[in-house]
């Protein structure tokens, strides 16, 4: 049925913003790390769980459940390695109330170690061919994406799926869009360095020329030196590993019209119609908080100090091919590792921090703008009406129960997408910290 949303106050909707950046997202913790090796990861084989039942509550939209939650794991105990004294911690800056990401004990965070894998990340002698680099396909001003619908390795090979933003992937429960099992950083930023289907950065069979070739450059070895401390020769991939992971881990926001707005109380930091637009986004109309939800807008999140871990991954109806309920052959999201049938289509929900930056959307950056977007949700999945991928997304058997259709007006719709638009954070976008070190430095 398509519903039309109601107009809840302003002063319930704050206490549910509120709710929804500070709550602590029911049920999330880490995998136990897995030590980065010199040697491209072996295969991960996924194992099928049973989608939990969908049995959202109207009152705790953080433990709202939709029907795609893998089954939650009990935490594991770690005892975090000692910083060197030689090392500086690594300070986050978070608002009050937004919780530590998980730390693995054998990677501890600190600013050399971030600033190492700063360059490391810019580098394009970081490939098999020096032509690419991480930041090639992860651009600080797009959110760490690459504005493609989707990427291109360094042979030229295309990748089936659209990059996804490199925004609070520290709080990512799951890493990828559809693997459930890629958990650690560690683990994930291999994929793109040795992956050979599609090959990335294209570095498995060339180790050793691009190691030489990072060695030749005067500026590493004390960069090396300073991050890892005490280390004979820290110039390998087990470490480049670590501080690429280190990283990514502290491309944290946090200072966006929205959060100015609910964690530091200025009431001017949102206009009217990003206002009544959050209204709209919390509603139990819309159901837009049910997966995006909490403060990193995504219910695919884990932190210090909880006991569980959820991995959410839903279908939204973008495709039916011929309404048989399938997707692309080369996108099937996470029925491609676990081969059944009850996971066709379903994909991580990703963060929605930044999202006006990081266009076009979905797996395969299929929907082109935020006005896009919010059509497909409205109507309930999208129709192809010819070609290959043809097909009424909304009839879709494996489709989201939440995602059933919606109607707005005009001016409705402008206020969603100006709230979309709040949740940029401009100087995460400028931040120096994370920006390419070579462009004010001689070659």
């Amino acid at each position: 049925m398509i519903k039309t949303p109601n107009k809840p106050s302003l002063a319930p909707m704050l206490r549910a913003s509120a709710l929804a950046a500070v709550a602590l997202m029911g049920c999330v913790v880490a995998a136990t790390p897995v030590a980065p090796s010199d040697t491209a990861p072996a295969p991960v084989a996924a194992t099928a769980a049973e989608p939990a039942a969908a049995s959202p509550s109207p009152t705790a939209i953080q433990r709202a459940a939709p029907q795609g939650v893998y089954r939650p794991k009990l935490a594991q105990k770690r005892t975090p390695q000692p910083i060197p004294a030689r090392s500086t911690p690594w300070q986050w800056s978070l608002p009050p109330g937004v919780p530590v990401p998980l730390i693995p004990a054998d990677n501890p965070m600190t600013v050399e170690k971030v600033e190492l894998g700063r360059y490391l990340f810019y580098d394009i002698r970081l490939s098999g061919n020096g032509t690419q680099a991480c930041a090639t396909c992860h651009a600080q001003a797009l959110a760490f994406t690459d504005g493609r619908r989707t990427s291109t390795g360094s042979t030229g090979e295309a990748h089936p799926r659209n990059a996804q933003a490199l925004v609070n992937v520290a709080y990512n429960s799951t890493l990828t869009w559809a693997n459930p099992v890629l958990t650690e950083l560690e683990r994930q930023v291999q994929i793109p360095m040795f992956g050979e289907f599609p090959v990335e950065l294209g570095i498995a069979g060339r180790k050793e020329a691009v190691l030489a070739a990072l060695r030749a450059d005067a500026r590493y070895r004390p960069l090396y030196a300073a991050a890892f401390p005490g280390e004979t020769e820290p110039m390998g991939f087990a470490n480049i590993v670590k501080a690429l992971s280190a990283f990514t881990r502290a491309l944290t926001s946090f200072d966006s019209p929205y959060d100015r707005f609910v964690y530091g109380g200025d009431r001017a930091a949102l206009s009217a119609s990003a206002q009544s637009g959050m209204r709209l986004f919390l509603s139990e109309d819309l159901e837009c908080h049910h997966c995006h939800t909490g403060f990193n807008f995504s219910q695919s999140t884990q932190h210090e100090g909880v006991t569980f871990v959820e991995r959410p991954f839903f279908n939204t109806g973008l495709y039916n091919l011929n309404g048989s309920g399938a997707y692309p052959a080369d996108n099937t999201g996470l029925y491609a590792l676990t081969n059944d049938p009850l996971d066709m289509g379903k994909f991580r929900p990703p963060t929605l921090r930044n999202i006006a930056r990081s266009r076009p959307y979905m797996h395969d950056g299929s929907l082109e703008t935020l006005d896009d977007v919010v059509e497909f949700y409205a109507r309930g999945g999208r129709l192809v009406e010819s070609g290959p991928n043809a097909g009424d997304g909304k009839l879709n058997k494996h489709k989201n129960v939440l995602v059933a259709g919606f109607t707005l007006t005009p001016e409705q719709r402008a206020d969603l997408i100006a709230f979309l638009e709040s949740l940029t954070d401009e100087g995460f976008l400028k931040d120096r910290r994370f920006s390419d070190p070579f462009a004010s430095e001689p070659p």
